[in-house]
C-alpha cells in the first residue's frame, strides 16, 4: 500500500507509532499531520583469583597532560545508568527479571562504529539490549540500532494485534506504542530515512497478516521458543530489507540524483547502509529466561555467583570467525570443494572480511554482476577498484556472508548476577572471567558502600555491620557505572588486577589518527538479574 508522505514522516513529537522514549531519549515516531609514537603499554594479565581489596585506585594525578577529572570526563561522557521503576516488580522482584542496567560507549574511530540499544517490549514486558560493531563505515550499525528491535516486536506481536495496527495506520490513527527505548542523549539518532524504515517494516507485518490469521495463531500457541524464533525471523527479514532497499535505490533514476547530490553521501542512504556492514548481540529477558541472539564477534558473558562465593563466566556466544572451527566448516561445507583453499584465506572470509557472519556488506553477498551494476551506475558510493578488490578472482558462488543468528536460551538461576554484552574491543583487551570478576567485586563494592539503616539496628548489629564494610569495601571505588568500570580497567591494566594511572592516560590522551592502532572501539552493557545487591 501506498502512504501520503505527510503521514510518514517519523519527529520526534508528543504523538506516538509504535514507541515511546525514556526522559533522554529520541526516537522514530510516525507524525499524523606515518611514525607511530611508541607507548609503554603492559602485558595484559589475566589472573582468576584476585580478591577485592588488591584492586585499588592510585590516587596520584595522572601523567600527562590529562589530569584526573579530565580523564574522568572522557570515560564518563556516554555512560548511561537505569533502574527499572519500582511499579514494575511484583512479589519476587521486576516482571521481567532486570532490575536495570549500565552501559557505556568508548570511541576510538571517528566517528565511532559502535552502536548500542536498549528498549523495553511493551508487548512482552521482557526488556531487550544489543550491541552492534559496524565496519567499512557507521551506516549498517546506525540503521540496525534502530530498527532490529522494531521487528522482533513484531514478530512477537499476536495476529490481532497487528491486525489493529494495521487498521489505525490505515485510518491514520494513532498507534499505541510497542517499545519504550532507553537511549543516552550522545546516542546517534538518523531522521532521514524514517518513511522507507516504516514503509519496509509495514511490509513484513502486512505479510505475517496474508499468512493467515488461522495457521499464525496455531503456530503460535504451539511454539515453544516463540522468542527464539521471533529474533532469528527479525534478524534475516531486516537484513533482506536493507538488501531490498539498496537495489530498489540502486534503479533510482539518474534525474533524481541529479536534483538530490547528497542524497548518496547521506549515512542513511540505502547502498551506504547495505555495504557497509555491522555484527550484532541481542538479549532479550523476560519471565526467568534469558535468550540471545548473536552475530559475527561481540560476546555476551553471564557473571555466575557460585556458592563458595567465587565468580564464573558463562559463554553464552560463540565467535562467528576463523577460530571457531565449527564456523569454518559451515562457510567451506557452503560451497563448492574447488573454492576450499580460497573462501577462507588469512583468516578472512576471502581474504578480507574477519566475521563470518553480518549484516548488511552486500558486497559479500550480491552477485558479481550487481556489484558491477552498482559501480558503474553508483561510483561515488562503490568504485570499480573496490569492487575489484572485493571480487578479485574468488568471487564465484555468492552470498559467502549471512545473517542468520546463532540463538541461545537460558533458564535463569538464582546465582546468575548480571549479564555483559560487549562488542570486541573490550574482549581484545580483557579475559571473560577477568571481566566476570571485576564486574561483581565493583558491585559488591557498591552494596557495601549504601547507606546505613537509622533503624532497625541493634548496637550489636551495627557492630557486625561496620566489620563487614572494613572486610569488603574497595579502596576507593571510582565509577558508580560497571560498564565504566571495566572500560577503565581494559585501558589501564597494570597487569595485576589493578588500574596504572600512567597507562590509563596515554591510552585515553593519544590523537584519533593514532588511537585505532592500539585499540578497537569499546562498547559494553552490564544487566543487573536476579538479587541487586549480589
Amino acid at each position: 500500500m501506498t502512504f501520503p508522505r505527510s503521514h510518514l514522516t517519523w519527529l520526534t513529537r508528543d504523538s506516538y507509532f509504535l514507541s515511546q522514549t525514556s526522559p533522554h531519549g529520541y526516537d522514530l515516531r510516525l507524525y499524523n499531520s606515518s611514525s607511530v609514537p611508541q607507548l609503554e603499554l603492559f602485558k595484559l594479565h589475566h589472573p582468576t583469583g584476585l580478591g577485592g581489596n588488591q584492586r585499588k585506585y592510585r590516587a596520584e594525578r595522572q601523567a600527562g597532560q590529562m589530569t584526573v577529572s579530565q580523564i574522568n570526563h572522557k570515560l564518563k561522557a556516554n555512560e548511561h545508568s537505569y533502574n527499572v521503576p519500582r511499579n514494575s516488580y511484583d512479589g519476587r522482584g521486576p516482571f521481567n527479571g532486570v532490575f536495570g542496567f549500565h552501559s557505556n560507549l568508548l570511541a576510538a574511530n571517528c566517528p565511532s562504529e559502535d552502536r548500542r540499544s536498549s528498549a523495553t517490549c511493551l508487548q512482552s514486558r521482557g526488556m531487550l539490549f544489543g550491541v552492534f560493531d559496524g565496519h567499512a563505515g557507521t551506516a549498517c550499525a546506525q540503521a540496525v540500532s534502530e530498527r532490529l528491535f522494531y521487528y522482533f516486536a513484531v514478530a512477537m506481536l499476536p495476529v490481532r494485534t497487528l491486525a489493529e495496527i494495521e487498521e489505525a495506520v490505515e485510518d491514520e490513527r494513532p498507534v499505541a506504542p510497542v517499545l519504550q527505548w532507553h537511549k543516552h542523549p550522545n546516542d546517534h539518532s538518523c531522521r532521514d530515512a524514517g518513511q522507507l524504515y516504516f514503509s519496509s517494516l509495514r511490509t513484513y507485518w502486512q505479510e505475517r497478516l496474508d499468512l493467515g490469521r488461522e495457521e499464525l495463531e496455531e503456530k503460535e500457541e504451539e511454539e515453544d521458543g516463540k522468542v527464539s524464533s521471533a529474533l532469528a525471523n527479525a534478524f534475516r527479514r531486516l537484513d533482506n530489507d536493507i538488501s531490498v532497499e539498496a537495489q530498489v535505490d540502486l534503479s533510482i533514476s539518474s534525474t533524481r540524483r541529479v536534483h538530490n547530490p547528497g542524497e548518496a553521501l547521506s549515512l542513511s542512504s540505502p547502498l551506504r547502509v547495505a555495504l557497509s556492514g555491522c555484527t550484532a548481540c541481542v538479549a532479550h529477558v523476560s519471565g526467568g529466561e534469558l535468550h540471545v541472539a548473536n552475530l559475527g564477534d561481540s560476546r555476551a558473558v553471564l557473571g555466575v555467583k557460585e556458592d563458595h562465593g567465587g565468580w564464573t563466566a558463562l559463554s553464552l556466544t560463540n565467535d562467528h570467525n576463523a577460530q571457531n572451527p565449527d564456523e569454518l566448516q559451515r562457510i567451506l561445507g557452503e560451497h563448492p570443494m574447488s573454492e576450499a583453499q580460497t573462501v577462507v584465506r588469512h583468516d578472512r572470509l576471502l581474504g578480507l572480511l574477519m566475521p563470518f557472519r553480518a549484516f548488511g556488506n552486500v558486497g559479500f553477498k550480491w552477485s558479481g554482476e550487481m556489484l558491477s551494476r552498482v559501480s558503474e551506475t553508483r561510483p561515488e558510493v562503490l568504485s570499480a577498484s573496490e569492487v575489484a578488490r572485493t571480487m578479485g578472482r574468488h568471487y564465484h558462488t555468492p552470498p559467502y556472508l549471512t545473517a542468520q543468528p546463532e540463538v541461545t536460551r537460558h533458564r535463569l538461576r538464582p546465582k546468575d548476577k548480571f549479564l555483559i554484552l560487549a562488542t570486541d574491543g573490550l574482549w581484545e583487551l580483557m579475559h571473560r572471567q577477568t571481566v566476570v570478576q571485576l564486574v561483581g567485586e565493583h558491585l559488591t563494592g557498591l552494596k557495601w558502600q549504601k547507606p546505613v539503616p537509622r533503624s532497625g539496628m541493634t548496637l550489636g548489629s551495627m557492630h557486625s555491620l561496620l566489620l563487614d564494610r572494613k572486610k569488603h569495601s574497595l579502596a576507593a571505588v571510582e565509577d558508580q557505572n560497571a560498564a565504566t568500570h571495566l572500560i577503565r580497567h581494559a585501558l589501564g591494566n597494570d597487569g595485576y588486577g589493578g588500574v596504572e594511572p600512567r597507562r590509563l592516560a596515554k591510552m585515553l590522551s593519544l590523537p584519533p589518527e593514532l588511537t585505532r592502532m592500539y585499540r578497537d572501539d569499546i562498547t559494553v552493557t552490564v544487566v543487573h538479574l536476579n538479587d541487586p545487591d549480589i
